[in-house]
């Protein structure tokens, strides 16, 4: 059997939220799905190590998480939140503080065009973020992290503040962009519809008590 991407055992957060034992496997988009407050989106921080466990195992690639240095493993596994953080400046201000902050060159604009246009970002680069829609909020925020082109790509709640029709174009341009650059998926979602039709592999976590 191949060793998994991620693998926990026992793990617990807190006292109310334990993982006993779980699978994310290698090139396969990984869909975690559960009940509210089974701590779906606490996995995810578990998994980028933005938060650390009370007790329990978690391996990725094998090695235990703790030992990865915590900044290089969040630029490996990247964590894009329910929640876009942008600040208040252009679409393009924004690509560039994100890179900046980084210390990575910016790609050049042929490129933020591409990513922004898999994503649907449809509004000018040099549009204000603090003007975009909640929706597109949320699509300039997953660009600029697809941009990044990270070996793990860490996907909450992707598509909540999307209608249906814009939420499988998306879906389908970020799954067929990481597939082609080799990257690593891992997404929280409630909504069944896109769970059924990008999932290749399903990991449920149950509410416990």
């Amino acid at each position: 059997m191949n060793e998994p991407l991620f693998q926990a055992s026992n793990l617990i957060y807190q006292a109310n939220l334990t993982y006993d034992r779980l699978r994310i496997e290698k090139g396969k988009i990984n869909f975690i799905v559960g009940e509210s407050g089974s701590g779906k989106s606490t996995l995810l921080k578990l998994i980028n190590h933005s938060i650390s466990p009370a007790s329990g195992e978690l391996l990725y690639n094998g090695k235990p998480i703790e030992d990865y240095d915590p900044i290089t493993l969040r630029r490996e596994v990247s964590l894009v939140s329910q929640e876009p953080f942008l600040f208040d400046e252009s679409v393009l201000g924004n690509f560039k503080t994100f890179y900046s902050l980084r210390q990575i060159p910016l790609p050049d604009i042929e490129y933020i065009n591409h990513i922004t246009d898999l994503c649907l970002v449809n509004v000018p680069l040099d549009q204000n973020a603090s003007t975009l829609s909640g929706g597109e909020r949320q699509r300039v925020y997953i660009s600029i992290f697809l941009s990044f082109s990270p070996k793990v790509l860490l996907l909450d709640e992707p598509t909540s503040a999307l209608d249906e029709k814009t939420s499988f174009k998306v879906m389908k341009n970020i799954t067929d962009f990481c597939k082609e650059n080799d990257i690593e998926m891992i997404i929280v979602s409630h909504d069944k519809d896109i769970v059924d039709e990008f999932s290749e592999n399903k990991i449920e976590i149950v509410k416990k008590g």
